[in-house]
């Protein structure tokens, strides 16, 4: 629902409210952004008005005037906007939008230099508009509302003496709770305009003291949480050269009261539609207010505006909860499920697959590809991608990228051949590409070097022994785009992995003139989203996933093309846990890639059980990346029986609605509350256990529902010389008897059955088999040794 009658301004939906109102002087005050002000009775009342009573606009009012700031006089030696208004100083008032020169001395939300070289910007209201549906933004990907209940505000802002008007565009989505924001500036004078910034969104706080929790880490270490209070000064989360979203810094954040925790107190979870640099900053002053700000990383960046031109800035998402991180998450993933990801895939369960990767790396043939293919379909996978090493010369990395044609030594046939036995098995077929990069030794390169990002006469800093290519040119996004078309028609491909392996460095154009190099990464980014958005919609049956060295480019503008991405280089499951439990706050499942790899890992070289591989890989959309061929016939049978289970609660694991638990856990509910899968995992294992339980939520209260665990496949040798304590006869380690017994003997994890009320589950939870403590040990023992992990079944009766 939106307010708005030129004064007040309210964006309301079922649990929040986001106020401002218009001052004399025209400058907009933010007055609040959480909770709703109003009763879920009186939002009710008021959602389907046409036209509001006149008994709920004097609430409105009334309810502006109690919860404004009071100020009567100025605050010392703070500047006050102009004669007229003495008691007006901006640095003391909550505002909708930043900028300097007037008084507000506080981060900005734009920055702008005119021709005459000033920097001093006043953006004041002359009008508004309200509209219905939700329009996308002309130059980026943005939200959309396929139900057409979203709404809009646009709120215009002039700075006449300069001739340049600035938009502050709102949407509500009141089914998942979420508000975002855009911004667009138009130069309406003769003369160019330079943006230096224009962020899009800012929002001020009445308290200090919030903490910022932000996503941090490396290649192969993504997502890492960490948590700054500020009470004074500033705390940055930026990607700031790299020219990604970022595994170093995501550009998801929550800004939240001190001592909220997963399931209660204020929080506000803020994303941006944007794959570039960005910058997120959490300030606090003297004057108890704290500010927020997201948007395009100002440094580097700069945009020469013509006459007559306009700039969009990217969408930010805004979703607040008073129910903690849980609740916000809800809200968040609600909404990328269905404003952000779109097409074919949104709502399909996703295939199980096995990638060729770290089975193959580039030594293959066709003949050594179709044996795993045979292998896994034997297992019960349903699609195969044959990744990197296909095209051109591509027997290392340092040669071929951007020559997209097949390498006839390794497939005689071509992908149309390949593509055809592969589903001649019954399986889908998938390929790996990575257009967006160049190797020096390559014919691309050869007779384009042009194409590649580099500053001419100077040494260029290579990554992974490649060169970005130049999309901000039209010629190279056209290249690509030809390009990929063969190859996504040369055979049956039903997938698309679409890697980005280095950061940027030498961030330069030859096709752009000196004083618009700052223009070259977002430039960039307008061609990917060209490039993205026509191939998508010429093969719209294709599932595309994301990739950039895993998750260096997870984020909400990639979401808008390719409905899941690869989240991390890194399959170590350990690892994994951690990575995967940082994207859930911003993320819901469906989008993020996860794999059973081998072990010793690639990455790390730890042993982890093969169960607890799958178990932790199978919240979201999963696959293998080992050689089936090589293992033996008891683990494919193990795999084989992952992949049955994983079909059976595909549903719940990809769609659920996702709470985080204590000690690592999650839990995954059905959307109808009938089904849910509860993990914990046993970081550090200790004897005499018996008091350990899982306190279940999201459950229906008065459901029944019967529990119970996945059986986890035991050997004998897992208990060691222990064995020698029930035997008749010594047995000596990995001797012939003990391998016998081994080979023979059917050993498994506890079988645990409970029915139970939900109202209890959530309450007071299901307490678990008693573990093991060297004690004893029957068919009722749970053995959960560390690095082991567990899933538990709840369906409703």
């Amino acid at each position: 629902m939106i307010y708005a009658d030129g004064n007040i301004f309210l964006l309301q939906t079922k649990n929040t409210s986001y106020l401002f109102r218009k001052l004399e002087t025209g400058h907009l005050e933010h007055l609040h952004f959480g909770g709703s002000l109003f009763s879920e009775k009186k939002y009710e009342s008021m959602k389907d008005e046409v036209d509001l009573e006149a008994k709920d606009k004097e609430l409105i009012e009334k309810t502006v005037l109690a919860v404004a700031p009071k100020h009567y006089y100025g605050g010392g030696n703070m500047n006050y906007y102009d004669d007229a208004h003495s008691a007006l100083c901006l640095e003391m008032m909550g505002l909708e939008m930043s900028s300097f020169g007037k008084g507000d001395i506080r981060e900005p939300m734009v920055e702008l230099v005119y021709p005459d070289g000033s920097a001093t910007v006043d953006f004041l209201f002359y009008d508004y508009e309200v509209r219905k549906g939700k329009r996308a933004l002309e130059t980026l990907p943005s939200s959309y509302d396929d139900k057409d209940e979203a709404q809009q505000l646009i709120v215009k802002l002039t700075d006449k003496e300069y001739e340049t008007r600035l938009d502050l565009i709102y949407t509500v989505f009141p089914d998942c709770d979420v508000i975002t924001r855009s911004a667009v500036i138009y130069n309406d004078s003769d003369k160019p305009v330079k943006v230096e910034r224009l962020l899009s969104t800012s929002i001020d706080i009445y308290e200090t003291g919030l903490k910022l929790t932000s996503f941090h880490g490396r290649w192969a270490y993504e997502m890492g949480k960490t948590e700054s209070v500020c009470k004074a000064g500033k705390v940055v989360s930026e990607e700031l050269a790299a020219g990604e979203s970022g595994s170093r810094s995501n550009p998801f954040v929550i800004v939240s009261e001190e001592g909220t925790d997963e399931d209660h107190g204020n929080c506000i979870g803020f994303n941006l539609v944007y794959s570039g640099n960005h910058y997120e900053a959490l300030s606090s002053n003297g004057c108890s207010i704290s500010r927020f700000v997201s948007g395009i990383q100002p440094v580097g960046f700069e945009w020469i505006l013509e006459k007559g031109e306009s700039f969009e800035a990217p969408e930010a998402v805004m979703a607040y909860s008073s129910k903690g991180f849980n609740g916000m998450s809800h809200n968040m993933h609600e909404f990328v499920r269905k404003h952000i990801v779109r097409g074919t895939w949104r709502d399909k369960v996703r295939p199980i697959l096995i990638n060729s990767w770290e089975a193959n790396y580039f030594n293959f043939t066709q003949g050594s590809l179709l044996n795993l293919a045979k292998e896994a379909k034997k297992c019960g996978i349903e699609m195969f991608v044959m990744d990197d090493g296909w095209f051109g010369e591509r027997n290392d990395d340092h040669r071929s990228l951007g020559d997209w044609y097949e390498n006839k030594k390794k497939l005689p046939g071509g992908i149309k051949e390949l593509a055809d036995k592969i589903t001649d098995l019954g399986l889908l077929f998938g390929i790996w590409v990575e257009p967006e990069m160049v190797n020096e030794n390559s014919d691309l390169y050869r007779a384009h070097p042009e194409w590649a990002v580099h500053v001419p006469g100077h040494a260029h800093t290579k990554g992974r022994n490649q060169m970005n290519l130049d999309l901000s040119r039209r010629d190279v996004q056209d290249y690509i785009i030809e390009a990929m078309k063969k190859v996504f028609s040369a055979g049956k491909v039903s997938y698309v992995k679409w890697d980005m392996n280095r950061i940027f460095s030498d961030r330069f154009s030859v096709e752009l003139t000196a004083e618009r190099q700052g223009e070259f990464q977002h430039r960039y980014y307008l061609g990917l989203y060209r490039v993205m958005d026509e191939l998508t919609k010429s093969f719209p049956d294709i599932l595309f996933e994301g990739c950039s060295a895993g998750g260096n480019r997870f984020d909400l503008g990639i979401l808008s093309y390719f409905p899941q991405i690869w989240a991390s280089d890194d399959t170590d499951a350990f690892c994994r846990l951690d990575i995967q439990r940082g994207y859930s706050y911003g993320y819901p499942t469906s989008t993020t890639g996860a794999h059973v790899s081998a072990c010793p890992n690639h990455q790390t070289l730890n042993n982890i059980s093969l169960e607890s591989r799958f178990e932790i890989a199978a919240s979201g959309c999963f696959g293998y990346e080992l050689n089936l061929c090589e293992m033996s016939d008891a683990d494919k049978k193990v795999i084989s029986g992952q992949v049955e289970y994983y079909k059976n609660w595909r549903e719940v694991f990809q769609f659920g609605d996702y709470y985080r638990l204590p000690d690592d856990g999650y839990m995954l509910v059905s959307r109808d509350k009938k089904r849910a899968v509860a993990f914990i995992v046993e970081r550090k294992a200790t004897p005499n256990n018996d008091y350990k339980c899982i306190r279940a939520t999201g459950l229906s209260e008065d459901g029944v529902y019967e529990v119970s665990n996945r059986m986890v496949p035991l050997r004998a040798k897992d208990f060691g010389t222990l064995i020698n304590a029930v035997a008749p006869v010594h047995v000596k380690q990995d001797g012939v008897i003990h391998n016998l017994i081994d080979k023979f003997a059917n050993v498994s994890s506890e079988a645990q059955k409970d029915t139970a009320i939900g109202a209890a589950l959530m309450t007071r939870g299901l307490s678990l088999n008693a573990s093991f403590a060297g004690t004893g040990h029957n068919e009722n023992v749970r053995i959960m040794r560390t690095g082991d992990t567990r899933l538990y079944m709840f369906e409703e009766v």
